[in-house]
């Protein structure tokens, strides 16, 4: 009897020491984050739309590429030229000058648009868009591209000069070249007549000799 209860104390005992010793060796449970997740990207934002000119200025008779970014993908622009008369004197047009020294304006020739004044473009999927474009006139032209389905819009301008000419002659510009050959002229006639009177003095000069 005596034994079998040292034998019940020891096996409690052994118990009671093997619990706490189970308990540390169980594996640690992760502790929940409070966190919502990720944080997400923002939005793209979409560039502005923006229009250029591959020169800004150009000669009558050349050719400009229209360069068009930030419209919308895959969509159809359409552009407007609009033609304002320069207010200087084109390159190559300098005024008359009279015989005096004063000049006179010359006023620029009335010109028939040719090129066209609207068209189309259209965009690849990153919503750019080149068009080369012949101005048939002279002038600031402003363009203005508007895309159908995003309607965003953008402009650029473009110097168009007359490429350079001679003086044009007027009935002043003429005068003065025309009294300075007819002075050589005379003076040639003169200087000839002086000479042939001259040989026929020395000529007739050695015959009384």
């Amino acid at each position: 009897m005596r034994l079998s209860r040292i034998i019940m104390a020891l096996t409690v005992g052994l118990a009671v020491v093997a619990v706490p010793t189970a308990a540390g060796a169980a594996p640690a449970q992760p502790t929940p984050s409070t966190s919502a997740g990720p944080t997400q990207p923002p939005p793209y934002a979409p560039q502005p739309p923006a229009l250029t000119v591959n020169r800004p200025t150009i000669f009558l008779g050349e050719t400009v590429v229209l360069t068009g970014t930030g419209f919308g993908p895959n969509e159809t622009v359409d552009i407007s030229v609009t033609v304002t008369p320069l207010a200087a004197p084109a390159v190559g047009n300098a005024p008359a000058r009279r015989s005096d020294g004063t000049t006179v304006a010359m006023a620029p020739v009335a010109y028939q648009a040719s090129a066209p004044l609207t068209f189309t473009a259209y965009t690849n999927a990153q919503g750019r868009f080149t068009k080369s474009y012949k101005p048939s006139v002279t002038g600031l032209l402003t363009f203005t591209a508007t895309g159908r389905e995003s309607g965003r819009t953008a402009t650029t301008e473009l110097r168009v000069l007359h490429r350079k000419q001679p003086l044009p002659v007027t009935g002043d510009s003429i005068g003065t070249p025309m009294k300075l050959g007819g002075g050589l002229v005379g003076a040639g006639a003169i200087m000839l007549l002086l000479t042939l009177a001259w040989r026929r003095r020395q000529r007739f000069g050695g015959a009384a000799h």
